[in-house]
């Protein structure tokens, strides 16, 4: 059906046009670069968002909350088994109810927050 002159070649005719590899392997270098740009994407705004949202002196803590209270304090357990004492000040963008859903479910909690004055843990933002 096809046939094609393969110059030094005797690789048996595959029955696709010859136009076919060349735009398919196009397709699969297209996906693929798109893919690596959007993978270097998601990676850039992970490791450098927390950073431009509450500015870069700010530390992470991840672990549950233990307790909520007075106010919108709380302490958490982090997964390494260290307590953490966290004052919610002005800045904070913790809600009570938030917490209070997190202490009652033991859900995991991503806490943003800078060092205070007499080593004072001050939230910026708990989730």
């Amino acid at each position: 059906m096809f046939q094609y002159q393969r110059l030094g070649n005797n690789v048996e005719d595959t029955g696709l046009p010859a136009s076919f590899m060349p735009r398919f392997a196009a397709l699969v270098c297209v996906a693929l670069l798109i893919g690596s740009i959007g993978m270097a994407s998601i990676g850039a705004v992970a490791l450098f968002g927390p950073a431009l949202a509450h500015g870069y002196n700010t530390q992470h803590a991840l672990g549950l909350v233990v307790e909520v209270g007075p106010g919108r304090n709380f302490n958490l357990k982090t997964f390494t088994g260290k307590s953490m004492s966290f004052k919610c000040a002005t800045r904070c963008r913790a809600s009570l109810w938030h917490l209070q859903r997190h202490l009652r479910e033991r859900a995991e909690t991503d806490v943003y927050y800078i060092q205070g004055p007499g080593n004072a843990l001050i939230v910026l933002d708990a989730d």
